[in-house]
This record gives structure tokens, C-alpha cells and sequence, in this order.
């Protein structure tokens, strides 16, 4: 497998390689020609693998024609970065011919004057299928609803329906039905192209329909898309308003980018980061972001240190507290963040509930408690024999086993606290947690030591 995806990224890399080596020899007409024989998404992937310095050169160099392609590819971060040197007439241009959920978040980064002027200045057709879906948020079924779609009336029949579809030059991507609405636009169903097929063609558009599939409410958060499309199995979905009447239709590709996003939003927000940071994003960009999450880190930090001032005679009486110290808030972090992240995930796969929460906090105890007695006999035998001194031995196997039954109380509860509190947990759980363990780890095992010792 890792010689396969060696195979399959070297490409990427060859051709990144020859085109920093033609820019820095300033060889701009193969650079163009190498660009646009690439796809779309090709390179969007060699911008943003590029330096600041050179995406604005290659973004100059793409075809007009496929620049909106392009641009819906880009990270978020990398898209501001061009619209905001646009006018409206360029934007209006790049626009064209993209699908509706593709130009409303591009549209969506833009300042709300700006996305009037857009708006008037696109044809009326254009207007009011971005207006039908830019209303809602972007991280919903509305934001990611695509107006392209082939709608039928029930009363047609098969043979109708199929001389309809042969007027067009071809089928908009991912369509694996139609749809079925009736005059007003009410959701009514959905025609299987597979069933289209294979019925005999007199058969009416009512008699073969599928009416047991609901359509999705453009109210519902994007992540519950996702999951409905992975449990059903869709290629694509009709999504509508709150009146019932057919907004437009949701595909797999766009359910892959939710999925896709949310696995980095989970895997940046452990760094306090947002999914969409830019690897490549200029000084001026980077730092102020971290420096704002190594602020709310250095602050734990202090609380951390200010529990361990209160014990400082009691350190300066048995140098032995401060060498083992960092192994109880240790321990501590490290079984509180595998409870943590067992419970985000199941969090986000929707497994987790107020009806088994109780369940899984009870499990965890007891692995804590488990873990706990385990490694604290591994620990305090090894301390009696380092400094010969069995009560230090005895302190720190007690304080290890009440941090980590607190880290695995901790790592249980704090997501569904953070989460009723409206706080990401992805995001805030880490510190929370560390600031936890650390001070709990540091007051058990100073504390004892001060009982013992004073």
C-alpha cells in the first residue's frame, strides 16, 4: 500500500517540482501550457502547494474559461486571497456555469455590498437560483443544495419523460433519479432512473415512483446529511423548504467535502486551529491565530504552576516530589485524552446520548480504575526502589490512580458539557481536560506528600 500511494502522489510532486523550476527561470508560456493540460482540481492542488510568491503567477496563467473551477477547489483561506483583489464583473465571469452550492460559498466570503452587486449583475435565471439558496447557512442541507435538477410531473408517462430527457445535451452530474413535484413545486417523490429504464413505457410516472423517500429539510446541519447519505446509500437527494416545495437536489460530492471538512476541523481543532488554515499562509496570517490558542494555553499553565507554589516547602523538604511530579499530570493527560476522543467521535457519529452516556461514563471508570491500579503498582514499586523510600512510593501510586479515574470522569463529561454550553468540543476539550488532570494530578500528589511529610 505505501509503494501504491507513493505512486499516486508522485505526480503531484513532479509536476509542482518543474513548475517552481520554470518559474524561478521565469519560462511563464510553459508554465501556462503545463497548467491548462492539468484538471481543475490539479491545480488548485499545486496553488495551494505553492508559496505565497507564486499562487498569484499561476493564478494569472490559468484560462479564463477554468479559473471558477479552480477556485471552488481552493481552501477557503486561499480563495480569499483572489476574490479579494475581484471586481464584480470578474466575479460575475468566474461564476458562470459553476453549480449553485459551488458560487454560494464563494459568494458567502464576500462582504454583503459586494454580494449585492454580484447578485445584479448576473442574468435573472442565475440570480434566482443563488437567491433560492444563499438564504441559508453554509453549514446546512440549504448551503450545499445544487438548484440543477430534472423535475417531472406524475401524470407523464414513461415514454414522455424519456423524449424529454433526449432535448438534453446531457444529464447534470451525479443524477441517479428524477425528481417528481407538481405544479407548485410540491416534493412529491422520486424516479429511479434504473426504474425509467426497464418499465414499460406507457407505465405513468405516478405508478412508478418511490414516495417512501423523504426529502431532506434545508434546515438540517450538514453533518446529519452526511450521515443520512451513509446510511441509505445515496448518490444524490432532494432537499426542501420548510413550505415542502422543492429547493433542489444534494449529491455525494458535496457530502464527501462535508466529511472531508469535519475529519480536518476534528484534526485542527486539536491544535486550536481552523480546518481551513492554509499550510502555506504568510507570517503575518499564522501568527496571530496561534498566538491566541498559546495565550489560553499559557494561562492553564499558570493555574497548573499556582497549585504547585501552594506545596513549595513541602518540594524543598523531599526533592524526589519534583522528579516524579510530571509523571502523575502525565498519565493523567494521556488516559483523559483517549476517553476524550472516544467520546467526540462517537459523539459525531451520533452513538452518543443522554440515554447511554451513564453507561459509557461507568465503563470508563472503571478502565481508569483498572489502568490506574495497574500502573501505579508498576510506578510505586519502581519508586520505592529508586529512593529506597516506600511512602513516597505508596503517594504516588494513590495520587496516579485518583488522576486517572478523574481524567476518565473528565473525558467522559466534558464534551457533553462543553456541547450544552454551545462550545465545540473538538476544539475546547484538550486544554480543558489537560488543565484537569494537571491540577488535579499536581494538589493529589502534592497533597499527600504534605499529609505524609509535614
Amino acid at each position: 500500500m505505501p509503494q501504491a500511494a507513493e505512486q499516486i502522489d508522485n505526480p503531484s510532486h513532479l509536476h509542482l517540482s518543474k513548475v517552481q523550476a520554470l518559474l524561478d527561470s521565469g519560462t511563464f508560456r510553459q508554465v501556462r501550457r503545463m497548467l491548462n493540460g492539468l484538471r481543475p482540481p490539479e491545480i488548485a492542488h499545486l496553488i495551494e502547494s505553492s508559496p505565497p510568491q507564486s499562487r498569484t503567477l499561476l493564478w494569472d496563467l490559468i484560462d479564463k474559461d477554468v479559473s471558477g473551477e479552480v477556485l471552488e477547489e481552493l481552501s477557503d483561506d486561499v480563495q480569499s486571497l483572489f476574490l479579494q483583489e475581484m471586481d464584480t464583473e470578474e466575479l460575475v465571469e468566474l461564476t458562470e456555469g459553476l453549480d449553485t452550492d459551488d458560487i454560494v460559498d464563494i459568494l458567502q466570503q464576500l462582504p454583503e455590498q459586494v454580494i449585492q452587486e454580484v447578485l445584479e449583475a448576473m442574468t435573472d435565471q442565475d440570480r434566482s437560483r443563488v437567491e433560492a439558496v444563499i438564504a441559508y447557512d453554509e453549514a446546512t442541507a440549504g448551503g450545499l443544495t445544487n438548484t440543477d435538477t430534472i423535475t417531472v410531473r406524475p401524470r407523464f408517462t414513461l415514454d414522455v419523460v424519456l423524449r424529454y430527457l433526449r432535448r438534453h445535451t446531457e444529464l447534470p452530474p451525479s443524477t441517479d433519479s428524477l425528481i417528481v413535484v407538481n405544479r407548485k413545486d410540491d416534493y412529491l417523490g422520486i424516479l429511479p432512473l434504473a426504474k425509467l429504464l426497464t418499465t414499460d413505457p406507457n407505465v405513468t410516472v405516478r405508478e412508478v415512483m418511490v414516495t417512501d423517500t423523504n426529502a431532506i429539510p434545508a434546515t438540517l446541519p450538514d453533518r446529519d446529511v452526511a450521515k443520512l447519505f451513509e446510511l441509505h446509500d445515496w448518490v444524490s437527494a432532494p432537499v426542501v423548504d420548510e413550505n415542502g416545495k422543492l429547493l433542489g437536489r444534494i449529491t455525494i460530492d458535496d457530502v464527501v467535502d462535508v466529511i472531508r471538512e469535519d475529519a480536518d476541523h476534528s484534526l485542527m481543532s486539536l491544535a486550536g486551529l481552523d480546518e481551513d488554515e492554509d499550510t502555506f499562509a504568510t507570517v503575518r496570517r499564522s501568527a496571530p491565530r496561534r498566538a491566541i490558542w498559546l495565550g489560553v494555553n499559557l494561562l492553564t499553565a499558570i493555574l497548573a504552576s499556582t497549585v504547585i507554589s501552594l506545596f513549595d516547602a513541602t518540594i524543598e523538604k523531599v526533592v524526589a516530589l519534583a522528579i516524579l511530579m510530571p509523571i502523575v499530570a502525565s498519565m493523567g493527560g494521556v488516559a483523559g485524552s483517549q476517553t476524550l476522543t472516544v467520546v467526540i467521535r462517537g459523539m459525531a457519529l451520533g452513538h452518543i446520548g443522554s440515554s447511554n452516556l451513564g453507561w459509557l461514563l461507568s465503563r470508563e471508570v472503571r478502565v481508569g480504575l483498572i489502568n490506574g491500579l495497574l500502573w501505579a503498582t508498576v510506578m510505586a514499586a519502581l519508586a520505592a526502589w529508586w529512593f529506597n523510600d516506600m511512602t513516597i512510593a505508596l503517594i504516588l501510586g494513590s495520587a496516579m490512580i485518583i488522576n486517572l479515574i478523574t481524567a476518565a470522569l473528565a473525558g467522559a463529561l466534558l464534551p457533553a458539557a462543553l456541547k450544552s454550553m454551545n462550545i465545540d468540543p473538538a476544539l475546547a476539550g484538550g486544554v480543558t481536560l489537560t488543565t484537569v488532570t494537571d491540577v488535579v494530578g499536581f494538589f493529589s500528589f502534592l497533597g499527600l506528600a504534605t499529609y505524609f511529610y509535614g
